[in-house]
């Protein structure tokens, strides 16, 4: 099943996202590989900055989706102020299964 990570940065937090972004991106690139990503990015504030971000991951169950949540490279360095995990549903748009 899928499940939005609803994920906030702590306000002034901007150095630590430009520092961790390789681990982060390394992350989502691993989670792809084995088709547990299904689509990720950054939230944006008013001036194009991120300040947050999206991750929708393929998880067996709330709790798989919360340590998937846990072992982001982001989460790990402190990054956030807050992290909504909601199960979600692709009802428009989905792509094919192949």
């Amino acid at each position: 099943m899928l499940f939005a990570l609803i994920c906030k940065d702590k306000p002034g937090s901007t150095q630590v996202r430009i520092d961790t972004r390789p681990e982060h991106l390394a992350f989502l690139e691993g989670l792809n590989s084995d088709k547990k990503l299904a689509f990720a990015g950054p939230f944006l504030d008013a001036d194009g900055k991120s300040n947050g971000s999206l991750v929708v991951v393929e998880a067996p169950d709330m709790a798989g989706a919360q340590a998937l949540s846990a072992a982001d490279p982001y989460a790990k360095a402190g990054l956030f102020e807050s992290v909504e995990v909601r199960q979600w549903n692709w009802t428009f748009n989905k792509p094919a299964v192949n």
